[in-house]
């Protein structure tokens, strides 16, 4: 009964998904298609944590980073369209987020993953404030203010600069990666991070490089969070570095957390549990956060599998 109530769930959903612009449209309420669209693009970017904290258990409290490179490369392309040929082209401005994010996480996991438990978290959070500042010290790119888009990046015959089309390119984007990293955790690769995940020692004594493996993993999470920076920037047409504060890190783990560590689709249910609870909230009460706390502790308590272990049965393989 819980598996077909699952299906029915997630089955669903992906219809209203595939439908919503016309419908919101239809209703005359567009504006969904564009909250819809910053919820799917903090989808993505929960969905790349999840592949370290839920598969792999690296606690990164800096994640955060990726997800602003990658929203800055995509800026300052745009920002110098006139002066560097192609670079308002997403073909060009979306590969380079995620090259850079890529980078930057082989640098930051090269040195945090010699490390374990708190001084791990806290190395991913040191390099996460030192790009946090860098971006802050950059004048010629707004500083602290941040800096504002010309314009969406150019898809070829895909317009970007219409909601629909960007949501759609958000949505099949998400499906891309979701498509993969069932493929990638149901490989040899994912049943290893697993395996670390459990019991590193084990792993060493039975002949696996589990530095490499959790290093190979660390940066393809940057690299899906890079894009989904380079989506958040394109989206709001502003680019701040409000996106790289360490609070936004904790959002993404918050979502990962409650929609269910180590499954699939459980970071998409909880970035959208997130940011309805928190828009619903922001309408009674500024002080919403007061409230949202105990209700995401009573939530994670209750469902100590987050929300997708509540349609899932016990023991059934993720």
């Amino acid at each position: 009964m819980r598996d077909l109530l699952r299906r029915i769930i997630l089955w669903g959903g992906l219809a209203l998904l595939c439908v919503l612009p016309p419908l919101a449209d239809a209703l005359g309420e567009g504006f969904y298609t564009v909250m819809v669209s910053r919820v799917l693009i903090l989808a993505l970017g929960a969905v790349s944590l999840n592949l370290i904290l839920g598969y792999g258990g690296m606690v990164s409290f800096g994640h955060a980073a990726y997800l602003g490179i990658g929203a800055y490369v995509v800026g300052i392309l745009s920002y110098h369209s006139g002066e560097w040929f192609g670079t308002e082209s997403a073909f060009i401005a979306f590969p380079a987020a995620m090259l850079v994010s890529a980078l930057f996480a082989l640098v930051t996991g090269a040195i945090s993953l010699r490390t374990s438990g708190v001084y791990f978290i806290m190395i991913t959070l040191a390099f996460a404030q030192m790009v946090y500042f860098f971006f802050v010290s950059q004048q010629e790119y707004g500083g602290m203010d941040g800096m504002q888009m010309w314009a969406r990046s150019a898809a070829g015959p895909l317009d970007l600069s219409d909601d629909a089309s960007f949501y759609y390119l958000a949505l099949v984007l998400l499906l891309a990666v979701l498509f993969l990293k069932y493929r990638l955790v149901h490989s040899r690769f994912g049943l290893v991070l697993r395996g670390i995940r459990e019991n590193e020692r084990r792993m060493k004594a039975l002949g696996f490089a589990t530095y490499r493996y959790k290093l190979v993993a660390f940066v393809l999470s940057g690299m899906v969070a890079g894009l989904a920076g380079a989506m958040m920037a394109n989206l709001t047409e502003f680019v701040s570095p409000s996106l790289l504060h360490w609070t936004r890190s904790g959002e993404l783990m918050v979502m990962v957390i409650l929609g269910g560590m180590g499954s699939i689709a459980g970071p998409v249910l909880g970035a959208f549990a997130f940011l309805v609870l928190e828009d619903v909230l922001a309408e009674i009460t500024q002080h919403w956060m007061i409230v949202l706390g105990p209700l995401l502790i009573l939530i994670v308590l209750l469902a100590r599998r987050g929300l997708y272990g509540l349609l899932t049965p016990e023991g059934r393989s993720k």
